[in-house]
Order: C-alpha cells, then sequence, then structure tokens
C-alpha cells in the first residue's frame, strides 16, 4: 500500500524555511498593510500614541486573518498560500466617514462591522458565480489585476506616493539594485536560496540603503516593547445604516476582487478552485472584515502582492503563509520590533514590486493561452475590451469625477471594471454552455497547471 501523496500546497516545510518564507511575505506586504491605519489616523488627526495603537491591531488583525484564511477551520478558509491585509478600497469612503462629526472613528468602526457582517451573508452567492469565470474571463481579470497593480510598484520605486523626494535617482538607483538582485538570485540560485530571491533583494536594498544614510529608524525608542491589542479600545461603535450600507458596496468590490486574486493563486499552485472553496474563501474576507471592526481596524481583503510573490518563488505550501500570520501576530504584539521592519524604505520594495506584480500579470497571459482565439475570435474582443476597461481608472482617476458620489468604490476600481466587462462580455458572445467551458474551464485550467 503506497503512502498518499501530499499536495505541494499541503508541504509542512522545516520550522527554519517557514520562517525565513514567512518573513519574506511579512516584508512584502508591510508597507500595504500599515499604510490604511496611517491615512486614516492622518484624517483624524489622531495623536502619535493613538496611530500607534491602529497600527497595532491591524497587525495583530492581519495574522488573525490570514491564520483563518489559509489553516482553514470548518466554513471558514480557502486553505491556499494567501496573505490578508486592509483593502485600499475602502479608504475613500473611509476617509469622508472620518470628515464627518456625527461619525468619526466610531462610525467606520460600526460601519466595517455592519460589512462584514453582509460579506458572511453574501459569501455563498458570489461564490456561486464561479461558473461565470472561464479561461477567458478569469486571465484577463488576472492580466488586469497585474497591470493595474504595476502603478503601486513604480509609486514604491519612486519613493512612495507623498514622498517630497519622490524620483530622486537614488531611489530608482536602489529599486533597480533590488531588481537585479532578485533576477539574478533567481537565475543563478539554487533550491531555497531561489526560494527567498526577493527576501535577499529587499535585504541587499536595505544595506545599501542604510550605508547611504537613507533609513530612519526615529521613533524606536519610544514605541513600546509589548502592547496587548483589545476590542473596542476606541468606544463602542456607531451604527450608521448609511455608512453601513456604503461599506457594503465596498465588500462587493473586494469580494470581486478577492474572486480574482483566489483564481490566480490556485492556477499558480495547480489546485483548482471550486465553488465551496471559493465561498469558504470570500466567507473569509467578511470574518476578517468583522473581526477588524472589532479589533479597531478595518476591511479585508488578499494581498495581491503576496500572490505574485508564490509566482515569483514557486513555493506553493499553504503553511508559508501560516508562518507569516504568526510573524504579524507577533509584530502586532510587539511594537519595536514592528517599527524596525516599518523602516523599510519604500523604495527598495520597488523592484521586488515590479517582479511580483509582473507576475500576476504573466498568470493571466498564461491562462489567456489556453483559450481558443483561432476559431472564436469573439474572445479576442472580450479580452480586448475588458482590459481596455478595467485600466480606465488606472489612465484617468478624473474620468469619473462626475458620477454620484456613492459609485466611487465601484468605478475606481478597474479590477471590478474589468471583471464586469469580461464577464458580461462572455455571456454576450459565448453563453453560459456554450462547449461546456464556462462551467469547467477553471478545473480546466488549473488540472492543466498542475499536470
Amino acid at each position: 500500500m503506497t503512502a498518499r501523496t501530499v499536495h505541494p500546497v499541503d508541504e509542512v516545510l522545516p520550522p527554519w524555511r517557514l520562517l525565513a518564507l514567512g518573513l519574506q511575505h511579512v516584508l512584502v506586504m508591510y508597507a500595504g498593510a500599515v499604510a490604511v491605519p496611517l491615512i486614516i489616523g492622518g484624517a483624524l488627526k489622531l495623536p502619535k500614541d493613538q496611530v500607534a495603537l491602529l497600527i497595532n491591531a491591524d497587525l495583530f488583525a492581519c495574522g488573525l486573518v490570514t491564520l483563518i484564511q489559509c489553516v482553514g477551520f470548518w466554513k471558514f478558509g480557502i486553505r491556499l498560500p494567501v496573505m490578508m491585509g486592509v483593502t485600499f478600497a475602502a479608504v475613500g469612503p473611509m476617509v469622508a466617514m472620518a470628515g464627518n462629526p456625527s461619525l468619526g472613528l466610531l462610525g467606520i468602526y460600526g460601519a466595517v462591522i455592519g460589512s462584514g457582517v453582509f460579506g458572511l451573508l453574501a459569501a455563498p452567492l458570489i461564490g456561486r458565480l464561479l461558473p461565470l469565470f472561464p479561461p477567458v474571463v478569469t486571465g484577463s481579470v488576472i492580466a488586469i489585476i497585474g497591470i493595474s497593480l504595476m502603478r503601486v510598484a513604480v509609486n514604491w520605486a519612486g519613493g512612495g506616493v507623498g514622498n517630497p523626494g519622490f524620483g530622486d535617482p537614488t531611489y530608482l538607483a536602489i529599486a533597480l539594485f533590488v531588481l537585479v538582485v532578485v533576477l539574478g538570485v533567481m537565475k543563478h540560485g539554487r533550491g531555497f536560496l531561489r526560494n527567498i530571491a526577493v527576501l535577499l533583494g529587499i535585504v541587499a536594498g536595505m544595506v545599501v540603503a542604510s550605508a547611504l544614510g537613507m533609513v530612519s529608524f526615529a521613533g524606536l525608542a519610544e514605541a513600546p516593547w509589548v502592547d496587548v491589542v483589545r476590542p473596542f479600545q476606541f468606544g463602542w461603535p456607531v451604527f450608521d445604516p448609511l455608512a453601513i450600507v456604503t461599506m457594503s458596496l465596498v465588500m462587493i468590490v473586494v469580494m470581486i476582487e478577492s474572486t480574482g486574486m483566489f483564481l490566480a493563486v490556485g492556477d499558480m499552485v495547480g489546485r483548482p478552485v471550486s465553488t465551496e472553496d471559493l465561498t469558504r474563501g470570500l466567507r473569509t474576507d467578511g470574518l476578517g472584515t468583522l473581526i477588524g471592526g472589532v479589533f479597531n481596524t478595518f476591511p479585508y481583503t488578499s494581498f495581491s502582492q503576496n500572490v505574485g510573490l508564490v509566482g515569483v518563488t514557486g513555493v506553493r505550501s499553504r503553511w508559508v503563509c501560516a508562518a507569516g500570520g504568526v510573524i504579524l501576530l507577533v509584530l502586532g504584539l510587539l511594537p519595536k520590533l514592528a517599527h524596525v521592519v516599518a523602516s523599510v524604505p519604500a523604495f527598495v520594495l520597488g523592484g521586488a514590486g515590479i517582479v511580483m506584480f509582473g507576475m500576476v500579470a504573466a498568470t493571466g497571459v498564461r491562462i489567456l493561452s489556453r483559450v481558443d482565439f483561432a476559431t472564436r475570435r469573439e474572445n479576442l474582443v472580450i479580452v480586448a475590451v475588458s482590459v481596455g476597461i478595467g485600466l480606465v481608472p488606472l489612465v484617468s482617476d478624473k474620468v469619473f469625477q462626475k458620477m454620484p458620489g456613492f459609485l466611487s468604490p465601484l468605478l475606481h476600481s478597474g479590477i471590478l471594471l474589468g471583471t464586469l466587462a469580461a464577464v458580461l462580455l462572455n455571456w454576450y458572445f459565448n453563453g453560459l454552455d456554450s462547449d461546456g467551458e464556462a462551467r469547467h474551464g477553471v478545473a480546466a485550467a488549473a488540472q492543466g497547471a498542475e499536470a
């Protein structure tokens, strides 16, 4: 009797490998993870110690929700290598709520909790939409995700949005250096060394930036060693119906974007994403958002840079992301250590971001390579128009400025616009049952990748 083969997704690596690979995931997502608390704290003009509480709570919740998503329990968790973080889709509405005296931070938390409950209830419905995602739709959506995120990598390379020295040649040179190191390790490295190419690139960039005096540890001495994250630390939430509806619209955007991310990860690791898997993953988005509201933080979603990192490293074990979740939990409880990690400059992450986000786009292209374009030329139209529509907010972020404000979360998400366009065009040209592709395309694509 032969031993049961363990799928690479379920493989448990040695502890020291899990630690290094998990740290790599944390480093590439950290800047995005703490950005939203900084933005909301600034909008509310909170004192420095309260902003620090927001960041600690965010890291703690990131770790907790990541563990639920990749390890899974009961009907929660997609059980794939996924890292969870605060979504930027909610920033606009939350900043608006922050400026409303009757809402403020407690009104934001009430809206986050309400939208989390909405996400829990809506997950099974959205999970049943999987048949609408054959390869021509999935490939287009994932390509849009990668292309759209390239703006983030470029902004990192320039020094970060809001940096008065944005575009400094030194920033760009260090970002290029990190990119060269990552590519060099990927070409010449072997085994585990190649798996941590991005981590080595970031470390090399940090060394150079430190030598040039461009890394600041200001505030490290003032940060406490240990700080416990407590529920409702800022007070009892304010539940405003309009704010909850607004944030629930954001949750729809988050769940549609998460669908694309989950399908991308499933393709990368060779494990087909079923309707049940998708529902569990989306349900965790809702649960994570509910947890965020309780623990003084914000809505959660899968982080795209970590999806790209899975493609770059080729490491498919979900336990690596579980290790990353544990590291985030520890960082949330040890502010001084979190401050050190936060000192990695944005331009150091820029070079790594170009590789990771490009890998997401390349995964979309790989899926599209399995689509029949020769005998079904309509598929070319689906890809062309959906990618074009998906890039509208990226090319011109003011094109929808005359539209009603409540539509802003929907119209400013290129991923959502591109997804809707791809789904509708595929339904118009191919229907749902044309050659069975719409029902079985995703599973066939993922199985093909595994083979």
